[in-house]
């Protein structure tokens, strides 16, 4: 598992930002080389089993959207929710929860960067597949320089918890 003055391991997410008019159907998403994106930031990355979910989508991305300015009043300049979701699902749920341009919704389809970060969670026998495990962390120039793994809940992977490691 990734642990803290780890390197982000290198990997490809996905993002669409763009709308069909008519439709409201989520268009072209465009690949993200983390290592590119992370270069020069202070970043946090908050990840969630899906999209969609109870948990996730009442307390856990909510939290970070509605605390997206303190963040980056405290130097933030970027957050990232990755999920183990296609950049559709990402994209329409973040319109849904009104993360537009406070939060990049990020999907990583085939959990391929999620399972180099050492943090996929089986959740197969509850018909959801290979997903990730509930997290954030603080990276800085791609480096890894705060982790909180949830052990079960929302408990140290919230907005607050982030802010108040932020100092």
């Amino acid at each position: 598992m990734v642990k803290i003055g780890d390197k982000l391991p290198a990997g490809t997410l996905a993002e669409t930002l763009e709308f069909d008019a008519a439709s409201g159907c989520p268009l072209a998403p465009k690949s993200v080389d983390v290592a590119a994106s992370a270069a020069g930031k202070t970043i946090v990355i908050f990840a969630v089993p899906g999209a969609y979910t109870p948990t996730c989508s009442m307390q856990h991305l909510p939290g970070y959207v509605e605390d997206a300015d303190a963040l980056k009043a405290k130097g933030v300049d970027e957050i990232w929710c990755v999920a183990v979701n296609d950049p559709f699902v990402m994209a329409a749920w973040g319109r849904d929860c009104k993360a537009t341009g406070k939060v990049r919704m990020l999907g990583d389809g085939s959990g391929l960067w999620t399972k180099a970060l050492g943090l996929e969670l089986n959740l197969i026998e509850k018909g959801l597949g290979m997903r990730s495990q509930r997290y954030s962390m603080l990276v800085k120039d791609g480096v890894v320089t705060r982790l909180n793994v949830e052990e079960s809940g929302l408990k140290v992977s919230d907005s607050g918890t982030m802010l108040t490691q932020l100092g």
